[in-house]
């Protein structure tokens, strides 16, 4: 009996990968040879070395840009991932004794739901490094981080909102209308939502669907706090757009028949400043690899 050898899965190197982010970020292979310490041709041969590997191109080129494919996007997601996870690995090793300052700015709902174990993991393997920590609105923090008040902010990037655009990718997930469960507030006419303030991409996300929906509904709870806004579903009182990883046992998806409208993707993002510290950098890959992990 002939036994069936598995496919080997070819291994994509880091530095193939580092040259695809290198290419992305400066947005040609000359400037993306300089910050890689290789020739252009070297740039251009590991190019198709990616594109044979999957069979598929990654860059659309013409004589005077490069651009990534769809594919090239998803790998440039993924490749920035990989490339923060071999740093943060590597830097429990040759690190163990950074000293500094981090000012670190995250949403209300990524304060409470990632930050408390992304930070507690971060001290064990720096303990030298302070993190201070401002909650605040995305608009608020992006403006902080500009005018060199913060090193870096988590941001929400979509799902409605338009203002962080330039931020890196950190996770993308779904955004589903969320109750209680066994309750009956979907059922409810008008349909009473849970909101957070103005330039929430949360809030313009639910309101906008349902407005497109043609659907009556009514602001029945407003607040900027995540955990204001479960208290408030598991009182029945409502229902509220939320991230499908903020969904508990008690708090679940709002059932189909319900007939709500589908809400866009939500995603998080990483928007840094000028500071190239050492300490600043290690956090930016700390936070980068634990998002990887989700």
């Amino acid at each position: 009996m002939n036994v069936q050898s598995p496919v080997q899965v070819p291994i994509l190197e880091l530095d193939l990968l580092k040259t695809l982010v290198a290419i992305a970020e400066t947005g040609n292979f000359s400037s993306a040879a300089e910050v890689v310490h290789r020739t252009p041709s070297a740039v251009s041969m590991q190019v198709k070395r990616i594109e044979d590997l999957l069979g598929r191109p990654v860059f659309l080129r013409d004589s005077r840009s490069v651009r990534l494919t769809s594919d090239g996007e998803v790998l440039l997601e993924h490749g920035r991932r990989l490339l923060a996870l071999n740093r943060e690995v590597v830097a429990r090793f040759v690190q163990p004794d950074l000293v500094g300052e981090v000012r670190l700015g995250a949403p209300d709902d990524v304060a409470e739901r990632f930050l408390p174990s992304m930070l507690r993991r971060f001290r064990e393997t720096h303990p030298g490094v302070v993190v201070n920590v401002v909650v605040d609105v995305t608009p608020n923090m992006m403006r902080m981080v500009r005018e060199g008040r913060l090193d870096m902010t988590v941001v929400t990037r979509d799902g409605g909102f338009t203002g962080s655009e330039n931020a890196e990718l950190l996770v993308r997930e779904p955004l589903v209308w969320a109750m209680l469960r066994g309750g009956v507030a979907a059922e409810s006419d008008p349909l009473p939502v849970s909101v957070w303030e103005e330039g929430c991409s949360w809030r313009a996300a639910g309101l906008s669907a349902l407005e497109a929906q043609g659907r009556a509904y009514r602001v029945a709870f407003e607040s900027a706090h995540i955990s204001a806004q479960r208290g408030a579903i598991l009182a029945d009182l409502v229902v509220a757009p939320l991230p499908v990883s903020a969904l508990t046992d008690e708090i679940v998806e709002v059932p189909a028949q319900a007939n709500l409208p589908q809400l866009p993707d939500y995603t998080l993002g990483l928007f840094t400043g000028a500071s190239t510290a050492a300490p600043v950098r290690a956090a930016a890959d700390h936070i980068r690899a634990s998002f990887a992990k989700h």
